[in-house]
Protein backbone atom coordinates (compact mmCIF):
# COMPACT_ATOMS: atom_id res chain seq x y z
CA UNK A 1 0.00 0.00 0.00
CA UNK A 2 1.41 3.39 -1.06
CA UNK A 3 1.03 6.20 1.46
CA UNK A 4 2.33 9.76 1.28
CA UNK A 5 3.30 10.18 4.95
CA UNK A 6 3.97 13.92 4.87
CA UNK A 7 1.44 16.49 3.58
CA UNK A 8 0.42 19.96 4.74
CA UNK A 9 -2.88 21.72 4.02
CA UNK A 10 -4.27 25.22 4.37
CA UNK A 11 -5.27 26.85 6.66
CA UNK A 12 -4.02 24.52 9.40
CA UNK A 13 -0.49 24.84 8.04
CA UNK A 14 -0.22 28.54 7.05
CA UNK A 15 2.75 27.74 4.79
CA UNK A 16 0.62 25.48 2.57
CA UNK A 17 -1.50 26.40 -0.45
CA UNK A 18 -3.34 23.06 -0.57
CA UNK A 19 -7.06 23.02 0.14
CA UNK A 20 -8.21 19.66 1.58
CA UNK A 21 -10.87 19.12 -1.10
CA UNK A 22 -8.31 19.74 -3.85
CA UNK A 23 -5.93 17.34 -2.12
CA UNK A 24 -8.50 14.56 -2.40
CA UNK A 25 -9.02 15.23 -6.11
CA UNK A 26 -5.28 15.27 -6.83
CA UNK A 27 -4.72 12.06 -4.87
CA UNK A 28 -7.45 10.38 -6.92
CA UNK A 29 -5.99 11.74 -10.15
CA UNK A 30 -2.49 10.37 -9.54
CA UNK A 31 -3.66 7.05 -8.08
CA UNK A 32 -2.46 7.61 -4.54
CA UNK A 33 -4.01 5.08 -2.16
CA UNK A 34 -3.63 7.03 1.06
CA UNK A 35 -1.97 10.02 2.66
CA UNK A 36 -1.25 11.45 6.09
CA UNK A 37 -2.17 14.95 7.16
CA UNK A 38 0.88 16.17 9.08
CA UNK A 39 0.22 19.80 9.87
CA UNK A 40 2.67 21.88 11.86
CA UNK A 41 1.78 21.55 15.56
CA UNK A 42 -1.85 20.74 14.72
CA UNK A 43 -3.73 17.45 14.91
CA UNK A 44 -6.86 17.05 12.79
CA UNK A 45 -10.09 16.09 14.51
CA UNK A 46 -10.92 12.42 13.71
CA UNK A 47 -14.49 13.27 12.67
CA UNK A 48 -13.26 15.91 10.23
CA UNK A 49 -10.88 13.45 8.62
CA UNK A 50 -13.61 10.83 8.36
CA UNK A 51 -15.88 13.33 6.63
CA UNK A 52 -13.08 14.43 4.27
CA UNK A 53 -12.34 10.85 3.24
CA UNK A 54 -16.01 9.88 2.86
CA UNK A 55 -16.78 8.27 -0.51
CA UNK A 56 -13.40 9.36 -1.90
CA UNK A 57 -11.77 5.94 -2.14
CA UNK A 58 -8.71 7.48 -0.44
CA UNK A 59 -7.66 6.55 3.07
CA UNK A 60 -6.62 9.51 5.19
CA UNK A 61 -4.59 9.22 8.37
CA UNK A 62 -3.52 11.83 10.90
CA UNK A 63 -0.05 12.76 12.02
CA UNK A 64 1.69 15.84 13.30
CA UNK A 65 4.93 17.63 12.45
CA UNK A 66 6.34 18.85 15.73
CA UNK A 67 9.12 21.39 16.02
CA UNK A 68 11.90 20.46 18.42
CA UNK A 69 15.11 22.23 19.31
CA UNK A 70 16.93 19.51 17.33
CA UNK A 71 14.77 19.45 14.19
CA UNK A 72 11.28 18.62 12.94
CA UNK A 73 9.72 15.28 13.88
CA UNK A 74 6.77 13.54 12.25
CA UNK A 75 4.72 11.80 14.91
CA UNK A 76 1.96 9.23 14.43
CA UNK A 77 -0.28 7.91 17.18
CA UNK A 78 0.21 10.77 19.64
CA UNK A 79 -3.00 12.64 20.43
CA UNK A 80 -1.40 15.19 22.76
CA UNK A 81 -1.42 18.79 21.53
CA UNK A 82 2.16 20.04 21.74
CA UNK A 83 2.76 23.72 21.08
CA UNK A 84 5.96 25.70 20.77
CA UNK A 85 9.46 24.28 20.52
CA UNK A 86 10.08 21.22 22.66
CA UNK A 87 13.34 19.39 23.43
CA UNK A 88 13.42 16.24 21.34
CA UNK A 89 14.16 14.10 24.41
CA UNK A 90 10.94 15.32 26.02
CA UNK A 91 8.95 14.66 22.85
CA UNK A 92 10.36 11.15 22.57
CA UNK A 93 9.28 10.38 26.13
CA UNK A 94 5.74 11.39 25.20
CA UNK A 95 5.91 9.30 22.03
CA UNK A 96 7.22 6.23 23.82
CA UNK A 97 4.64 6.51 26.61
CA UNK A 98 1.83 6.60 24.04
CA UNK A 99 3.23 3.76 21.92
CA UNK A 100 3.44 6.24 19.07
CA UNK A 101 6.04 6.48 16.27
CA UNK A 102 8.54 9.27 15.58
CA UNK A 103 10.31 10.03 12.29
CA UNK A 104 13.06 12.64 11.91
CA UNK A 105 11.86 14.79 9.01
CA UNK A 106 14.25 16.09 6.30
CA UNK A 107 17.18 15.64 8.72
CA UNK A 108 19.89 17.04 6.44
CA UNK A 109 18.03 19.79 4.64
CA UNK A 110 20.62 22.13 3.15
CA UNK A 111 23.65 20.31 4.55
CA UNK A 112 25.63 21.31 1.45
CA UNK A 113 26.03 25.06 1.27
CA UNK A 114 25.51 26.21 -2.32
CA UNK A 115 28.09 23.97 -3.89
CA UNK A 116 30.72 24.47 -1.21
CA UNK A 117 31.33 20.74 -0.99
CA UNK A 118 34.38 21.22 1.21
CA UNK A 119 32.02 22.37 3.96
CA UNK A 120 29.69 19.38 3.67
CA UNK A 121 29.71 16.83 6.46
CA UNK A 122 30.71 13.20 6.11
CA UNK A 123 28.32 10.32 6.75
CA UNK A 124 30.23 9.63 9.96
CA UNK A 125 29.76 13.21 11.11
CA UNK A 126 26.13 13.26 10.07
CA UNK A 127 25.48 10.07 12.03
CA UNK A 128 26.39 11.95 15.22
CA UNK A 129 23.33 14.19 14.91
CA UNK A 130 21.79 14.17 18.39
CA UNK A 131 18.21 13.91 17.19
CA UNK A 132 18.87 10.50 15.64
CA UNK A 133 18.93 9.01 19.15
CA UNK A 134 15.35 10.04 19.80
CA UNK A 135 13.37 8.77 16.80
CA UNK A 136 12.28 5.41 15.43
CA UNK A 137 12.96 6.19 11.76
CA UNK A 138 14.41 8.72 9.33
CA UNK A 139 12.70 10.43 6.40
CA UNK A 140 15.09 9.46 3.61
CA UNK A 141 12.95 10.63 0.68
CA UNK A 142 11.47 14.10 1.12
CA UNK A 143 9.98 15.99 -1.81
CA UNK A 144 11.10 19.44 -0.66
CA UNK A 145 14.84 18.89 -0.33
CA UNK A 146 17.68 18.14 -2.75
CA UNK A 147 18.84 14.74 -3.91
CA UNK A 148 22.05 15.26 -1.92
CA UNK A 149 20.03 15.90 1.24
CA UNK A 150 18.01 12.73 0.71
CA UNK A 151 21.09 10.69 -0.17
CA UNK A 152 22.77 11.73 3.06
CA UNK A 153 19.66 10.84 5.06
CA UNK A 154 19.57 7.41 3.44
CA UNK A 155 23.26 6.73 4.07
CA UNK A 156 22.95 7.75 7.71
CA UNK A 157 19.81 5.64 8.18
CA UNK A 158 21.63 2.63 6.73
CA UNK A 159 24.68 3.24 8.93
CA UNK A 160 22.56 3.47 12.07
CA UNK A 161 20.22 0.65 11.02
CA UNK A 162 17.21 2.94 11.20
CA UNK A 163 14.28 2.39 8.82
CA UNK A 164 13.63 5.04 6.17
CA UNK A 165 10.33 6.59 5.14
CA UNK A 166 9.18 8.68 2.19
CA UNK A 167 6.80 11.61 1.92
CA UNK A 168 6.24 14.56 -0.36
CA UNK A 169 6.19 17.26 2.34
CA UNK A 170 3.76 18.84 -0.11
CA UNK A 171 2.73 22.46 0.36
CA UNK A 172 1.19 22.73 -3.12
CA UNK A 173 -0.73 20.31 -5.33
CA UNK A 174 2.10 19.66 -7.79
CA UNK A 175 4.23 18.08 -5.07
CA UNK A 176 1.71 15.57 -3.72
CA UNK A 177 2.96 12.01 -3.98
CA UNK A 178 6.51 12.92 -5.04
CA UNK A 179 7.70 10.26 -2.61
CA UNK A 180 5.71 7.66 -0.72
CA UNK A 181 6.15 4.93 1.83
CA UNK A 182 5.16 1.51 0.52
CA UNK A 183 3.75 -0.79 3.19
CA UNK A 184 3.70 -4.55 2.81
CA UNK A 185 0.14 -4.72 4.16
CA UNK A 186 -2.98 -2.66 3.51
CA UNK A 187 -3.53 -0.15 6.29
CA UNK A 188 -7.09 0.22 7.51
CA UNK A 189 -6.77 2.67 10.39
CA UNK A 190 -4.30 4.75 12.36
CA UNK A 191 -3.74 2.06 14.97
CA UNK A 192 -2.63 -0.34 12.25
CA UNK A 193 -0.49 2.37 10.64
CA UNK A 194 1.46 2.83 13.87
CA UNK A 195 1.76 -0.94 14.31
CA UNK A 196 3.13 -1.41 10.78
CA UNK A 197 5.58 1.44 11.27
CA UNK A 198 6.87 -0.15 14.47
CA UNK A 199 7.10 -3.51 12.69
CA UNK A 200 9.24 -1.96 9.95
CA UNK A 201 7.18 -3.47 7.13
CA UNK A 202 7.71 -0.61 4.69
CA UNK A 203 10.16 1.09 2.33
CA UNK A 204 10.51 4.56 0.78
CA UNK A 205 10.10 5.01 -2.97
CA UNK A 206 9.53 7.60 -5.67
CA UNK A 207 5.94 7.84 -6.93
CA UNK A 208 5.51 10.64 -9.48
Amino acid sequence: MKIDLHIHTSPRSPCSDIQPADLIQEAQKIGLEAFCLTEHQVIWDPEEVQELAKDSGIKIFRGNEITTAQGDVLVFGLEKDIQGIIPIQMLFKEVEAAGAFAILAHPFRGFKTFGMSDLSMSVEQASQKKALNFVHAVEIKNGKVTKNDNDMAQKVAEKLNLPGTGGSDAHNLDNIGTFVTIFENDIQDEKQLVAELHAGRFKAESFR
